[in-house]
């Protein structure tokens, strides 16, 4: 526990450092690169089938409820949308040239999985929520992480300088991007994520919720710090693994392979809706269980409304609150969801027993209007579910 410079290493090569586009053929780092090779190399999909010229549209269960749904899933700008009650695909839709092989990027719903991930870990005893975030990573020692505990870095109740502003390149949501390799980079950014989230800083207050990627991507180091695996490696053994899913998820990397776990996961829209399951069936999987039934049911209950100090949510959803990366609306339903920008929602509906995947290309990142748009969608088919045979 040495401090900024410490890693979880990608590929350890005999001589020491990590592969580049120089080295990775060479036999000291051959072996790692050769199934890696994503990591450091731009591929493209070899697809195991192929997107169908028309889109797939089986909504005729909505139909007499809701004869618009496809309508508005146009218009919403849909990639994928799936409601799952029990075990039962009850609709689908795919927008032409998407399909349900196909994997879509699923933005800050890859919080969520983290969550699940960091749950897992509270329940094996390898995180004290209660023990602060720098007796984990004493490299964050002197950033604002310095003092508050991993539950407020869970709920995102740390006052913190981190502008979220997607559009301004200013923004350190923009830096954060950068030093994960989803900008082109700029003279003076930190060398990786990691070493961006050393460089945070704010007054540290907590119990108001901010919203802040970083506080995402903290969770990911610290997983790799109380297991001692890479990011990547844990989400596929605690939670992927265990969906029986029909296809590997990805999550891109940055130039240390870290995973951009705030927002860089891809998977199908059935295989995102197997994560919906396991929290509705009080964290289990068809492999085992992956969190337990406890730290499900306080998901579900909600966290703090009085700390859910963001208009934007608390406007619409009033006893609405966020706890361990998901988003609790506390309404009737009883509401729980991972949402993405863009349009991403991974939405649980406990009152019917179902899931609802949504998954889309909005033309703005994040903005009331098309939040509001994507909420009554939810709503309404959640209503629609109870009318259903």
């Amino acid at each position: 526990m040495t401090g900024a410079a410490e890693r979880v290493p990608r590929a350890p090569g005999a001589h020491g450092g990590e592969p580049s586009l120089r080295t990775w053929q060479e036999p000291a780092y051959s072996r790692w690169a050769f199934t890696h090779l994503a990591e450091l190399i731009p591929t493209a999909t070899i697809a195991r089938s192929i997107a169908p010229a028309d889109a797939t549209r089986r909504l005729d269960a909505f139909a007499p409820a809701l004869p618009d749904l496809e309508r508005r899933l146009v218009d919403s700008h849909t990639d994928a949308f799936l409601v799952l009650r029990g075990a039962e695909v009850v609709a689908e839709y795919y927008a032409p040239g998407f399909g349900r092989d196909s994997r879509h990027l699923l933005m800050s719903v890859s919080k969520s999985l983290c969550g699940m991930v960091v749950g897992s870990l509270v329940d094996d005893g390898l995180v004290d929520p209660e023990r602060p975030v720098v007796d984990y990573l004493p490299a964050l020692a002197g950033s604002v992480y310095d003092g508050p505990l991993v539950r407020h870095v869970l709920d995102m109740q740390i006052e913190i300088d981190y502008s979220e502003d997607y559009l301004d390149p200013a923004s350190e949501v923009q830096t954060h991007d950068r030093s994960a390799g989803w900008r082109p980079r700029r003279t003076g950014d930190p060398a990786d994520d990691r070493a961006f989230l050393t460089t945070l800083r704010g007054s540290g207050e907590v119990g108001a919720f901010q919203y802040c990627s970083a506080h995402t991507d903290v969770l990911a180091w610290l997983v790799e710090r109380v297991t001692g695996e890479r990011y990547p490696d844990v989400l596929a053994r605690r939670l992927w693994s265990k969906l029986d899913a029909d296809h590997d998820a990805l999550i891109t990397v940055d130039s240390t392979g870290f995973g951009f776990a705030n927002g860089g996961v891809l998977c199908t829209a059935r295989d995102l809706a197997r994560v919906g399951r396991v929290m509705l069936d009080g964290g289990s999987a068809r492999g085992g269980r992956v969190v337990s039934e406890r730290w499900v049911s306080e998901v579900m209950a909600g966290g703090d409304p009085d700390a859910m100090v963001d208009p934007g949510f608390s406007t619409a959803f009033p006893r609405g609150s966020y706890t361990r990366q998901w988003w609790c609306y506390g309404n009737d339903r009883g509401n729980v969801g991972g949402i993405g920008i863009h349009g991403q929602n991974l939405w649980l509906d406990p009152p019917s027993d179902s899931v609802i995947v949504k998954l889309s290309v909005w033309p703005d990142p994040d903005t009331a209007e098309w939040h509001d748009l994507q909420a009554a969608i939810l709503l309404d088919v959640s209503a629609a579910l109870d009318t259903l045979p």
